[in-house]
């Protein structure tokens, strides 16, 4: 059991890694997200989607599609080993991350840069506007669209499901424009202070042993 003093402990640096912005491998300063009314079907939509069932194992229509995943998740294994170091868990939170994403439509490099910038992959990263775990998700989209637990945010699947299902949607609100979308993700919509960053982190994870969805 852990004691009292430790879990202090734990929280206090979870939150100093949430309210730095910008600083080498330390989290981004969460911005003021705001919560939006979401039209019936919409919510229903998020809702179904938030809770499908866990990954599966993941299956490739051809050997070179499998290969081409190795090849990416041994190449991002590489790149993540200073944040990560226990092989196993890396590979685990990069299995993850490419199922949720590619299952949400978008590409693994940029939701990696955005976890960079907002939590510098920290699981349980908390930021001064109360966002949480590696995606920084927001509390209310609990409420919204989940079983209104927040401190599930803290699981690594929930938060990287909950996190790619956001950013899907305000991705298809702003019609495609993804610097729109991230500034809505971050609540700077407009400002090019937070897209930027985040475009600038996902060069980082870009390779051209591309995972195949």
């Amino acid at each position: 059991m852990k004691r009292p003093g430790m879990l202090r402990r734990r929280a206090c640096l979870a939150l100093g890694a949430g309210v730095l912005w910008g600083l080498p491998g330390v989290g981004a300063r969460a911005g003021t997200q705001a919560e939006e009314p979401l039209a019936n079907a919409v919510r229903s939509a998020m809702s179904a989607a938030i809770a499908a069932e866990a990954p599966p194992q993941p299956s490739f229509p051809t050997v070179e599609a499998r290969l081409a995943y190795l090849r990416w998740l041994g190449a991002m294994s590489e790149r993540l080993q200073r944040q990560k170091t226990e092989r196993r868990t890396r590979l685990e939170f990069l299995e993850a991350t490419w199922y949720e994403s590619t299952r949400a439509g978008l590409e693994p490099a940029l939701v990696l840069g955005l976890i960079q910038v907002e939590s510098a992959f920290r699981k349980y990263a908390i930021s001064s506007a109360g966002a949480r775990g590696y995606m920084q998700v927001m509390p209310f989209w609990s409420r919204l669209i989940g079983d209104g637990d927040p401190s599930q945010l803290f699981h690594m699947q929930t938060n990287l499901r909950f996190g790619c299902v956001i950013l899907r949607h305000y991705l298809d609100q702003e019609r495609g424009d993804l610097f729109l979308a991230l500034g809505r993700y971050n609540g700077s919509r407009g400002r090019a202070e937070y897209p930027n960053a985040v475009f600038a982190a996902r060069r980082r994870w870009q390779s051209t042993a591309s995972p195949a969805a």
